[in-house]
């Protein structure tokens, strides 16, 4: 009797513990469904990111950049600065206040949800710049391996480098951070070309040294024996360069064509003979190994003006003869023409070519004030986005490439809008060694603002 009492006991022990037990849960969840401020916090720290406090700057003024055209700016090459016969045309500012970001792509500036559907249609030029303690890519000290030293602004006088930690951010868009190993990977087996003047060898260099990091990579072969450019006897440099990745068998090429017209000596047994300039004739470069390509970006603009077609003897052809078309005696009408039998020519080659994805790159603007290059012009300012930090139209300041392209299967890559308000990041007065009086107020600092052209070509690749 004893023993099966204590049981009965013990077990209603258990019963009671287990009925307490049940009760407390119950009004536990209860509490909880009426108080979720602990999940909120929970949930709050999982998520919350500290920004870096590597790169803080205060808020800059946005503006809106609302170009009139009027004309379109000419080009000069990297070894002397020759007035332009075109313009980009003026910026009005309407500031706004705006917040700095610093995290990942993943809003908008209006804290829309940005979303991968969106891209088809994006326009990537409209948006606006952010401060990004991410930036640069490669360091300015390094990468000589592929960058060129006159325009390696960490290695000259000047003292201010903000201009480096700046992104693009596009509205409406995502844009993937760009990370040099998965790009390589996206470009196995394919061949990257670039066909224009200095500014798309400055958009080349920034794109090697986005691709390597930087760094020495010895094992980057150099293969522009395959595609004949070699420097010829007497030459400062060969008509190109040509590196492959070998581990992903990628290519990345550069060829100087400066107005993407065919260039043909008159007299091919003399050096000092004329050069017939075939405006409506591509590159010969270009019709040779257009096949081989698989991305392919075109630029031109700032040679298209008399003193340069004087200094290097260009003639003006069309139809295999001296030009006679009195409206192609305009500079503006020549390029203008010139631009658009390229893009035609491109665009009937591309059904043959089906994985070629082709893009005619918009002009890069200059930046010179109170004069030319040779009258005491500068760019004398270190302080980003004075004139503003946004674009907010939809079309292109760039209307013969944009007007090229339409109704054509080549893409527009447009960096002009978004690169006039970085006058910043040109060199400026600053390189190895200086000249008085002389600075370069359109080619641009690198690491800089061609590292953003080439986010927003492999964006849309």
């Amino acid at each position: 009797m004893m023993k099966g009492c204590n049981f009965n006991i013990l077990k209603g022990t258990h019963v009671s513990i287990a009925l307490l037990t049940l009760g407390f849960v119950t009004v536990m969840l209860w509490a909880w469904e009426k108080n979720p401020f602990l999940a909120t916090l929970l949930l709050a720290q999982q998520n919350f990111r500290l920004p870096s406090s590597e790169f803080l700057v205060d808020p800059p003024i946005n503006s809106s950049v609302s170009m009139s055209p009027k004309g379109h700016r000419e080009e000069v090459n990297e070894s002397m600065l020759t007035k332009e016969t075109n313009t980009v045309g003026d910026h009005n500012a309407s500031p706004t206040t705006s917040i700095t970001t610093f995290t990942s792509e993943v809003k908008d500036s209006d804290g829309e949800e940005l979303s991968t559907s969106k891209n088809k249609d994006c326009n990537y030029a409209r948006g606006r710049w952010v401060a990004d303690s991410r930036r640069p890519f490669y360091s300015g000290f390094g990468c000589k391996q592929w960058l060129s030293g006159m325009w390696a602004c960490r290695l000259t006088q000047r003292t201010d480098f903000s201009f480096e930690g700046y992104r693009w951010q596009p509205k409406n868009c995502k844009m993937q951070e760009f990370e040099r190993f998965s790009f390589l990977r996206r470009m196995q087996d394919k061949t990257i070309a670039f066909i224009g003047d200095s500014l798309g060898r400055q958009q080349f260099q920034s794109m090697m040294c986005m691709a390597s990091g930087g760094e020495e990579s010895p094992e980057v072969e150099d293969v522009a024996r395959e595609y004949g450019l070699v420097k010829p006897r007497g030459a400062k440099r060969p008509d190109g360069w040509v590196y492959r990745f070998p581990n992903t068998n990628t290519t990345i090429l550069y060829y100087w064509s400066a107005s993407l017209s065919d260039l043909v000596p008159i007299n091919s047994t003399d050096q000092a003979s004329d050069i017939a300039m075939h405006l409506d004739r591509p590159p010969a470069f270009l019709r040779r190994f257009l096949h081989r390509f698989d991305v392919l970006v075109l630029n031109t603009g700032h040679h298209w003006n008399r003193g340069k077609l004087t200094a290097n003897r260009w003639v003006m052809h069309v139809n295999g003869k001296p030009n006679e078309n009195k409206e192609l005696e305009d500079i503006r009408n020549a390029k203008n023409f010139t631009v658009h039998t390229v893009v035609r020519w491109l665009d009937s080659q591309l059904p043959s070519h089906p994985r070629l994805k082709a893009f005619f790159r918009t002009i890069s603007p200059r930046h010179f004030r109170n004069g030319d290059w040779n009258t005491g012009g500068t760019c004398n300012n270190t302080v980003p986005l004075t004139g503003g930090s946004e674009v907010l139209q939809d079309e292109s300041i760039d209307k013969v490439v944009e007007s090229a392209v339409r109704g054509t299967k080549v893409k527009i890559l447009d960096i002009t809008a978004i690169s006039q308000l970085r006058d910043e990041a040109h060199m400026s007065g600053y390189s190895i060694r200086p000249t008085q009086g002389i600075n370069d107020c359109l080619h641009w600092c690198l690491p800089g603002v061609p590292d953003t052209w080439n986010e927003l070509l492999i964006a849309q690749i």
